[in-house]
């Protein structure tokens, strides 16, 4: 059984910063892409960051210059830096990762997990 633990949220004022984390733990053989997304009440979970294992990144838009994703992968762990944040930044946070595991028949296989979100609130 693989798991995904999120940490780091909390609340925070605008124009201050938060570091979340997000640990993979259980029978993994090894993680490809990681991501960041977030969800605000009524709308769709939308892509923050993600962040392949050679190191490769991508940002939306509205974050682009202020959040830095990152990944250690000898601590199967990936990061997202957030700073200047805006209340508009304010959602609950999701870890996803792509990870290989061996199968009940034997194969390799790759599937898609999630964490259990994390609340970040950017608040005066």
């Amino acid at each position: 059984q693989v798991q995904l633990a999120e940490s780091g949220g909390g609340l925070v004022q605008p124009g201050g910063s938060l570091r979340l984390s997000c640990a993979a733990s259980g029978r993994l053989l090894d993680i490809n892409a990681m991501g960041w997304y977030r969800q605000t009440p009524g709308k769709q979970r939308e892509l923050v960051a993600g962040i392949s294992r050679g190191g490769s990144t991508n940002y939306a838009d509205s974050v682009k210059g202020r959040f830095t994703i990152s990944r250690d992968n000898a601590k199967n762990t990936a990061y997202l830096q957030m700073d200047s944040l805006k209340p508009d930044d304010t959602a609950v946070y999701y870890c996803n990762a792509d990870i290989a595991t061996l199968g009940s028949n034997g194969f390799f296989r790759t599937d898609t997990y999630w964490g259990q979100g994390t609340q970040v609130t950017v608040s005066s």
